[in-house]
């Protein structure tokens, strides 16, 4: 009989800590607790694949929330009832345990359906919202603003026309990446 817990975030940008820290409290031990940055839009989620192998009757999986599943009510209940019918617990953080019975079934099938409404209602208004700039902002664009080149960014391009990338990060506390992008820029833009 083992504690397994399940984390995800949406994108590599999110952070895991939070739900990693309510599993623990939780009793999951570290080396039981299976995480992954992958949104829930990707069926391919190797290390929840990996726990779904190791899972055994009697075993519990604990997720922080009950959407952390899947990205839809489908594919959600296609993991848990398989789960349930085997002998697995499942316990949701903000919800409990999820009981194998009529009414826990039609319990997860709720919750699940309002969640994926939530996120298409979140997708609808976010289109919406962008349709409507489009029409009525000549200036919308989409996407990342461009980055103004400042004079500490012209500084750290200048020292990193001597240095290295990694040199250039320590010295002007600006990530690898940011620096990389400013390298871009300046020589797109021919900016002096």
């Amino acid at each position: 009989m083992t504690i397994y817990g399940y984390a995800r975030v949406s994108t590599t940008k999110q952070n895991l800590n939070e739900q990693l820290a309510e599993l623990k409290a939780e009793g999951v031990e570290q080396n039981n607790i299976f995480s992954e940055k992958f949104t829930g839009t990707t069926t391919n989620r190797p290390k929840f694949e990996r726990l779904l192998k190791k899972v055994k009757r009697n075993d519990t999986i604990i997720v922080t929330k009950l959407d952390r599943f899947a990205r839809n009510t489908k594919e959600a209940l296609e993991v848990i009832e398989p789960l349930m019918d085997q002998g697995v617990t499942i316990k949701v953080c903000n919800l409990g345990t999820v009981e194998d019975t009529p009414m826990g079934k039609m319990i997860v099938r709720t919750l699940l359906s309002v969640a994926e409404m939530e996120r298409d209602m979140i997708v609808e208004r976010t289109q919406a919202g962008k349709s409507y700039a489009k029409k009525n902002n000549p200036e919308y664009k989409e996407g990342r603003p461009k980055r103004r080149i400042t004079p500490q960014y012209k500084k750290a391009y200048e020292y990193s026309l001597n240095h290295s990338i990694k040199e250039t990060s320590i010295m002007t506390g600006l990530s690898i990446s940011t620096i990389n992008r400013i390298r871009r820029q300046i020589k797109q833009e021919g900016i002096e």
